[in-house]
């Protein structure tokens, strides 16, 4: 949580800089989610993610430095500088920055491997304001209907962009997926040991009945949509503040592990960063071959 947190916070710095190219989505406050969700995955498990992708991909691969080095636009970032901050491959991780676009390739993908007898399963992250989308109920429906195991995780962060809630949604989220006759189950949390053990035997029964799950986490981001247009109440960020997943779990660390954690953190990201700045950037003359891992991808 902590390198996916210092992470972002650099990440603001270098745009406001303009060292950085495109935009950006963090994933400030929501860090919990990732945590607990992708530490129960396996290698060949495939992982979906939206255009707040930053956390769930270093959760996943650990790879600040492949990470800075797209959102530089440098040819050996993750996607050889092409994809930026929101359009991420590799590793069987896929963000696409549509909304709601992912769902019905996230479920095409899992089948694939369900049908290859492989045993991988699917993750799928969304935000709430991805359920105003047809596609995501047309995924929901052929899920269920082929058992595909597929968890969709729905990150209820109360915005959809700058809309809150209350004036978009109706309903309840589970009902919508219970609709379907999938199973859903939700946490209003932001303790990553709570949400880490309430997660574990829902992963478990996907894999191990081949079936869809629906997983509704609410939280809240602490930082803007993107990187400035924040107009959501002030006296409403100080009261999220105080759930931060970070401040919730640091009192239970003794306090030379927490400083050793932030110093390691430090070390990484700036090592990180100092890589990914000696990167090349693409070739305006010659075409730039793409990294071997997106290659692979390709070939398969």
């Amino acid at each position: 949580m902590l390198l996916v947190r210092r992470f972002e916070e650099r990440v603001l710095q270098l745009f406001t800089r303009g060292e950085l190219f495109g935009t950006t989505h963090t994933y400030i406050g929501q860090e919990a989610n990732a945590v607990a969700v992708l530490n129960h995955l396996e290698e060949r498990d495939i992982v979906f993610s939206n255009h707040r992708c930053h956390g769930h991909y270093l959760v996943r691969t650990g790879d600040a430095e492949g990470l800075f080095g797209e959102m530089m636009g440098k040819a050996e970032g993750i996607c050889g500088g092409r994809g930026g901050s929101q359009h991420l491959c590799r590793d069987n991780f896929f963000s696409n920055g549509i909304l709601g676009s992912t769902a019905p390739i996230a479920a095409g993908m899992t089948l694939a491997e369900k049908l290859k007898g492989s045993d991988a399963i699917g993750a799928l992250f969304l935000g709430d304001g991805a359920l105003g989308e047809g596609i995501v109920y047309e995924t929901l429906n052929l899920i269920s209907l082929w058992k595909i195991p597929l968890l969709i995780v729905v990150e209820n962060n109360y915005y959809a962009q700058t809309t809150p809630l209350k004036t978009h949604f109706a309903g309840s989220f589970t009902d919508r997926a219970k609709a379907f006759h999938i199973e859903a189950d939700e946490f209003k949390s932001n303790d990553v040991e709570f949400l880490y053990e309430g997660i574990s035997d829902i992963v478990e029964d996907i894999r191990r009945n081949q079936r869809p799950r629906f997983l509704v986490l609410h939280t809240y981001r602490l930082s803007a949509h993107s990187k400035g247009d924040d107009f959501r109440p002030a006296d409403e960020i100080k009261h999220w503040t105080e759930k931060d997943p970070l401040k919730i779990l640091k009192p239970r660390l003794k306090s030379n592990i927490a400083e050793s954690l932030e110093q390691e953190v430090k070390r990484v990201l700036s090592y990180a960063e100092e890589a990914a700045r000696e990167m090349p950037f693409p070739s305006l003359n010659e075409s730039q071959p793409q990294p071997e891992y997106c290659l692979e991808m390709v070939r398969q």
